[in-house]
Parts: C-alpha cells; structure tokens; sequence
C-alpha cells in the first residue's frame, strides 16, 4: 500500500490517498476544500483509478470536495484509456463512490457550512461505514470503527499490517477532538478513547488535522480516560 498525504484548506484537513500500486486502485479519505487538484493531479501522474471517497465524518472542513471529486472521477477512465494505463476500464462503475458511516449521512446530504468560508456542495454516499466492516481494494484493507464523540458516526480507519490508524476528529496528538459541536458528547468522546487505548503502541495514528502521533506517544491520555472513564478536565 501506498500513502500519500497533504493538509489543505482554511482549517489544514490532512487529505489522505491510498492505493495499491499492482492493481492501481486508490481510496481518498477526508476530501478537504480545495483538495481536488492535488488529489486528482497526484493519481493522473500515477495512473491510478479512484475507487472510493471516505468520510471519516460529515463536517465541512472533510468533506468540502466529495462531490467536485466524484465528478472529476466520472472523467477519469477516459484519460487512462487515451494513455495507455493497462487497466480493465470495464470494470467496476465508473465513478468513485462516496463512504461515510450510517450516523453522519444526511451532514453530507444537507452539508452544514457552519464556519466556512465558502458553500459545501451535497454529496450522495453510496457505501456505509459499519463498524467492523472492511474496505478492501486489493492490498488496502482497513477495518472501520466506530468512534463517536465528535459527531453521531465518526470513524477511524485500522491498517492492521501497515500499523495505521486514520483517526479523523477522535484522536490528535496530545488531543481528541472537540464534543461541542452538534452532534458531540464527552461521553461518547471517552468511550471511543477508551477504545483506541486496545491498540499496540506501535500504531501510528494520521490524525484529521495536526502532525502523525503514535498509539504509545497517546498511551498517558488513553489510559487516564480508561481510568477515569471520561474526558480529563
């Protein structure tokens, strides 16, 4: 698997795209404004195929390019044919579809600008984001959990072989992130801390916003929320 990631937008949205070089399909998470022309220019130069669009949840500053990116998706197959790519452009749809967990849908459906400086257009998911479910596109292969706090269905993403966890707003370096928005709730918040406090300390943890941490660099903060069984104050 390969990873490539860029913070972009008014709030630096870490964006993510991962892909497996054989088969040359790719997975964006978190599909930042204005992410589409790094997302789009970086598999353009690689010939990879953009399969799906994750939502780790259904705020603005992670979803801003969802539907801009799906479109320009729709476009992609013609641009690997007319270069020779190799792939099979029969397979498969031929648009990316979007991915979000049952809880936050409709905040990608009626997207709330709340804060933004700009209008985040609709998107439509076509795949929900279960927990214990699995998205798999040839050697990528994460497990999704359920981690609310910051909002009704937030997501981490779990490469168990690579080691990686996509936190999205639950995990930060030396934080988690914030319970007071609609849709937040403290409890909720430590209880998915208190989750992530199973994994090894060697999981490097790519947060929502902010530098790469580690599971052993968080283990004080997940183990005091384990104990106190809540939100330090």
């Amino acid at each position: 698997m390969e990873l490539l990631s860029q913070a972009v937008g008014p709030l630096a949205t870490n964006v993510h795209v991962l892909a497996d070089p054989a088969t040359r399909e790719a997975i964006a998470i978190d599909t930042a404004t204005p992410c589409l022309d790094w997302v789009a220019g970086r598999l353009l130069e690689r010939g990879w195929r953009l399969r799906l669009i994750v939502s780790t949840h259904g705020h603005w500053d992670h979803i801003g390019d969802n539907a801009r990116l799906q479109t320009w998706s729709r476009d992609q197959l013609q641009h690997l044919a007319e270069h020779g790519h190799g792939l099979d452009l029969t397979a498969g749809t031929t648009e990316a579809a979007i991915a979000v967990h049952p809880l936050d849908r409709e905040r990608l459906v009626h997207p709330v600008s709340l804060f933004a400086p700009f209008e985040v257009p609709p998107s439509v998911p076509a795949v929900e984001l279960a927990d214990g479910g699995r998205v798999r596109f040839g050697s990528i292969d994460l497990e999704v959990l359920h981690t609310p706090g910051h909002t009704e269905g937030s997501v981490c993403l779990f490469a168990a072989d690579e080691g990686l966890l996509f936190s999205g707003d639950t995990l930060f370096r030396a934080g988690w992130g914030r319970v007071d928005l609609p849709g937040g709730s403290a409890e909720a918040m430590a209880d998915s801390l208190r989750r992530l406090a199973g994994l090894e300390d060697r999981v490097r943890v790519l947060p929502g916003h902010g530098p790469t941490t580690t599971i052993g660099r968080e283990r004080p903060l997940l183990e005091l929320v384990a104990r106190q069984g809540r939100l330090p104050a």
